[in-house]
């Protein structure tokens, strides 16, 4: 007797459009029926799909509390008359959702599933406690030390931000983002110009991948409690220059080089992409529109971060007998431009090579669903493009970094 280990397809993806953060278009949308608007989309370009033979919903959500607490995979499915459906939240910050499609794959590899949504959610406007670095109760104190060297560091212009640690002192997972980036931006001597043009890069792709229709197939269109009609991404900005952003002050560090202008905004949205077996999806009529051939997850010291990313790279990479020049697409996020150069760096490629159709700085980066945004976009770009595989890279709080690779079957 002869059996065939289950291969995982992905056969839909849709993101909603991206709000700005507190002022933004999605502002008003609870995330919950975010992510019910977007897991809903993904079904339904899937008709052939019972939706009693779905297994589960894993979510990605970056942080998890108030309106985005209690299980909220759980409370879409319901939301959506999915009762039978469990629902999974997962925290892994920005890479949470490409956690979430992770999970998927192996339970459907391992025969425990047919078909599970993996999707991610963040409303920076409806937090329950503002930033991640503001939640009361929430650092250990065994890092007292560590945050103590931060804020000295991030309050001092004549000092140098690194400062190797000695002998069994920790780093600081609780270390802001912005300031990471900084470090990183010392580490691998990337210049405040470089970080600008990185950023003008985005925003100028962004623009133009609009203004040409190449986000139109992958959008679902939002619906606010006012009945507004939300069809675009908020962010991108026309007419960004490096003279513009030269004069912008820092953002994180008075000597520093992070500033709003070369970092992802605050922002709002979801994204969700339905993954099934190979074999099933076949028999049901349905066209897998992308085979997932690896997926890696690493990490870095937290106190720099952009390289998280880039050993989980490699270890796709060789798992898939394939080298980066090998890939056709590759989009990462762009949580800081320093984060995405440093990551560049490391793997000695250019950057030009990632996010042809501009990244988070441009249209912004919900925590939860960069990952399912960034499957969502890449399945879109191989398919306009004509084109084979695609690398997925996220890199996230704490040092953390995932990487999945994609081959497109239609």
């Amino acid at each position: 007797m002869t059996t065939t280990e289950p291969r995982p397809v992905i056969v839909s993806a849709v993101r909603t459009p991206i709000g700005r953060a507190h002022r933004g278009a999605l502002a008003s949308v609870r995330p919950d029926d975010l992510l019910a608007t977007a897991v809903e989309a993904a079904l339904a370009r899937v008709p052939q799909l019972d939706p009693a033979h779905l297994d589960d919903l894993i979510a990605g959500c970056a942080l998890p509390g108030g309106e985005q607490g209690f299980n909220i995979a759980r409370i879409t499915a319901v939301l959506l008359g999915l009762d039978h459906v469990p629902g999974a939240t997962v925290n892994r910050f920005c890479t949470s959702s490409l956690q979430a499609l992770r999970m998927a794959a192996q339970a459907v590899r391992c025969g425990d599933a047919r078909a599970v949504v993996a999707a991610g959610v963040e409303s920076q406007s409806r937090l329950a406690y503002g930033s991640s670095d503001t939640w009361p109760g929430t650092r250990n104190p065994a890092f007292a030390d560590a945050e103590a060297r931060t804020a000295h560091r991030s309050a001092t212009a004549d000092e140098t931000w690194y400062e190797p640690r000695t002998g069994g002192a920790l780093p600081d997972p609780y270390l802001p983002v912005a300031l990471a980036a900084e470090h990183a931006a010392d580490v691998y001597g990337i210049t405040r110009t470089e970080m600008d043009a990185y950023a003008v890069r985005s925003h100028r792709l962004a623009g133009h991948a609009w203004e040409t229709g190449f986000f139109t197939p992958e959008i679902v269109p939002v619906l606010t409690p006012a009945g507004e009609k939300v069809t675009r991404d908020d962010c991108p900005r026309r007419g960004v220059t490096l003279d513009t952003l030269a004069a912008l002050a820092p953002a994180a560090r008075p000597d520093g080089r992070v500033t709003a202008g070369n970092a992802a905004p605050l922002s709002d949205g979801a994204a969700a992409v339905l993954v099934m077996d190979e074999a099933f999806a076949l028999a049901l009529g349905i066209t897998p529109l992308a085979r997932i051939l690896a997926t890696a997850v690493s990490a870095h010291t937290p106190e720099t971060e952009g390289p998280a990313p880039v050993e989980a790279t490699r270890r796709v990479l060789a798992r898939t007998g394939m080298t980066l020049d090998d890939v056709d697409v590759c989009v990462g996020n762009e949580p800081f431009a320093a984060q995405m150069l440093a990551y560049c760096r490391e793997l000695d490629c250019d950057p030009d090579r990632f996010n042809t159709r501009g990244g988070s700085i441009a249209l912004g980066e919900p925590y939860g669903a960069a990952g399912a945004r960034l499957t969502t976009t890449a399945l879109n770009t191989l398919r306009q493009d004509d084109s084979s595989t695609a690398l997925i890279s996220v890199v996230a709080a704490g040092g953390i970094g995932m990487t999945a690779v994609l081959e497109r079957l239609a």
